[in-house]
């Protein structure tokens, strides 16, 4: 069974990063990745609620009238809000690690809130299609590997970064990072491991003999070298904001204007990380 692909006179949203591997920019910034073979066609996140993912489902099906497969990158609602909307579309398979399956049914209410702006039905639960759907294709562990015919797409999960169930997609020579990467904005701190999110870009930099393009969850797909720099500037940013914690415990604020982010996001590292060690204080003290 063959696909067609729309011509460039179509003005396709699509953009080609490979054959049969694609990626579209929704109006969110937010990136949805489309892998397509000769019996499925895998679709990479959401988006944050029914709107917008009736949008994706018609661009999707521009492409391809396959039977789809859906990944969730990590338990944002911005990237698995449009769950029920395929869910609604006969899509059966929603895959993505346990603990982001878990995350998704315990918090995904209480996230509703975050998409008012572009989702109002979604964030007042009205309407079609405005359950929150948690996946239910587990990774557990070791990767997985998903057949879609002539095409072979990788889920693995490399640690802890922006959240601590980042789950990677990898087809051919993309990987798609969720919001592991950020492209044209500061990552994103608010429950993110930033220790170990260091550790992990650089797991991730590591696997530059298998992929070239690297899809971030918002912004334009960049290359290994983009990958290191943000590694780099957040070894550094975890550094500094770690000594003015050791040194000035009454004012880690000092340490914001030095920072390599605005001051937004530098916030937010500051506080992460504060509230990380003050949990291992706890752990340790029990």
């Amino acid at each position: 069974m063959t696909t067609d692909v729309p011509s460039a006179e179509t003005r396709s949203p699509w953009s080609e990063l490979g054959p049969g591997i694609y990626v579209l920019r929704t109006g969110s910034r937010m990136n949805v990745g489309l892998v397509v073979g000769t019996e499925k066609a895998l679709v990479v996140d959401t988006g944050p609620g029914p709107v917008s993912a009736a949008a994706v489902y018609s661009h999707v099906r521009d492409v391809t009238g396959l039977p789809l497969i859906v990944v969730n990158t990590h338990a944002h609602a911005d990237h698995f809000f449009g769950n029920s909307y395929f869910a609604a579309q006969r899509v059966e398979e929603f895959w993505a690690t346990s603990r982001c399956s878990a995350v998704q049914a315990e918090n995904g209410e209480e996230q509703r809130s975050l998409v008012a702006a572009v989702e109002p039905a979604m964030a007042a639960g009205d309407g079609a299609h405005a359950d929150v759907l948690p996946a239910n294709r587990l990774v557990e562990g070791k990767p997985v590997d998903l057949d879609l015919g002539g095409m072979s797409v990788t889920l693995f999960h490399l640690g802890q970064g922006h959240t601590d169930h980042d789950l990677l997609v990898g087809a051919g020579n993309v990987l798609f990072t969720g919001d592991l990467v950020e492209e044209g904005a500061d990552p994103v701190f608010e429950d993110s491991f930033p220790t170990d999110w260091v550790r992990t870009l650089g797991k991730m930099a590591a696997l530059e003999d298998l992929y070239d393009v690297f899809v971030p969850g918002h912004g334009e797909p960049v290359g290994v070298e983009e990958v290191i720099t943000q590694m780099n500037k957040m070894r550094s940013a975890v550094r500094v904001t770690r000594t003015a914690m050791d040194e000035a415990s009454m004012d880690v604020t000092k340490a914001i204007p030095i920072l390599p982010y605005g001051p937004e996001q530098s916030r937010a590292l500051l506080i992460r990380l504060r509230t990380l060690a003050h949990w291992k204080w706890l752990n340790r003290k029990h």
